[in-house]
């Protein structure tokens, strides 16, 4: 059967009409933005999902993407404040807030935050010391996000970061800077050498100090205690007392003996005594204490080479009474001044006086160690 003339025009238009209708849909992806032209104006933006549009009056004007986006910095050369070239690149991240104004208000956008990426190293670089500049890059990234982002406001974009990456210094320079670094940890080194010297020192004189004054402080108690007792002495002599003498004599007696005796300059040292002796010394001591105050007559001359010789005798309940005798005429266990200490005829003396029970008496001589 033929088709009419009409039936061809309503085909036709029928499917005119479905071309327009998918014509007008757009679907648009996650993540970006079309703008809509109306014969060529900018009527609006097109959000992800499924749209509308007018057909042949509206089309698609930019493809707008909304993530945000990595631009790299490429390597340029900068000259700081003092002079000094150095060899630096970058990275930038923006995100595209409007795509109108990012579409319509510049033209190549990542052309254009490059280029503005880059002329602000160098103004903000150029303004510091080449120092300032590799210890400081916190503060160059935030000046730079400062005046990059200010820059791309009106194209409706956020410049989220701008990182600088390498910041490459002349061989030379950096040997340079090398040398100065060891010589300022050399300088440190040393001062700090000094500083532990010097703390040392005081601590040591601190307690050169301290030891001093507690040594005048012991020596100072000491002569206190030393004229104690000696006023102690002199009172108790004053009132009569000649024991505490005695005990005075005889507590001095003991410690120059204990000083012969401990002396390392002597070889030998002979003390041919007993302490029946050295009792009947402190009694005798005690004698000569009780003369020289009581007015007794004096002591007769011993031989030349001899001192006094002294026999100790108890008389009742009284105390030692002492008499003083020529060495030569006491039978004693005496020692001489022959040598070495004494004969052996002297000693079978003492040995007979012991056994007879007669108190032994003491000649000293004149000379009792040899060097």
């Amino acid at each position: 059967m033929a088709i009419s003339a009409f039936g061809i025009f309503v085909l036709a238009l029928v499917v005119f009409l479905l071309f327009l209708l998918f014509s007008g849909v757009k679907t648009v992806p996650q993540g970006y933005n079309y703008t809509v032209e109306r014969f060529g104006r900018y009527t609006k933006t097109l959000v992800p999902g499924l749209n509308f549009i007018f057909p042949v009056w509206d089309r698609i004007g930019a493809r707008m993407n909304m993530m945000e986006q990595v631009l790299d910095v490429p390597t340029q050369e900068v000259i700081t404040r003092d002079n000094a070239t150095v060899a630096v690149d970058g990275v930038a991240f923006y995100q595209v807030l409007n795509a109108a104004q990012a579409a319509y208000q510049v033209s190549g956008l990542q052309n254009a935050i490059l280029n503005l990426t880059m002329t602000n190293i160098r103004t903000v670089m150029g303004s510091m010391d080449l120092d300032e500049l590799l210890s400081n890059r916190d503060a160059i990234n935030g000046r730079l996000l400062h005046v990059v982002d200010d820059a791309a406001h009106p194209w409706g974009i956020k410049m989220t970061r701008v990182e600088i990456k390498d910041i490459n210094p002349p061989k030379d320079l950096v040997e340079s800077m090398g040398r100065q670094m060891k010589a300022e940890r050399d300088k440190r080194a040393q001062i700090l050498e000094a500083e532990g010297k010097k703390q040392s020192q005081v601590l040591e004189a601190e307690g050169r100090k301290e030891a001093a004054f507690r040594d005048a402080e012991a020596r100072e108690r000491q002569a206190e205690a030393e004229a104690r007792a000696t006023q102690v002495v002199s009172e108790a002599i004053a009132k009569g007392d000649v024991q505490a003498l005695n005990y005075f004599v005889a507590q001095r007696y003991t410690e120059a003996l204990a000083r012969i005796g401990s002396s390392s300059n002597n070889k030998i040292v002979l003390m041919p005594m007993e302490a029946s002796a050295l009792v009947g010394s402190l009694g005798g001591i005690g004698a000569i204490a009780r003369e020289v105050f009581g007015g007794e007559a004096p002591r007769p001359k011993g031989r030349p080479g001899e001192y006094q010789v002294t026999a100790l005798r108890p008389v009742g309940n009284a105390p030692i009474e002492a008499d003083r005798h020529a060495g030569a005429g006491v039978p004693d266990q005496a020692m001489r001044r022959n040598g070495a200490g004494g004969s052996r005829e002297n000693t079978e003396q003492g040995d007979r006086q012991g056994q007879s029970g007669e108190r032994p008496a003491l000649v000293l001589p004149a000379t009792t160690h040899e060097k």
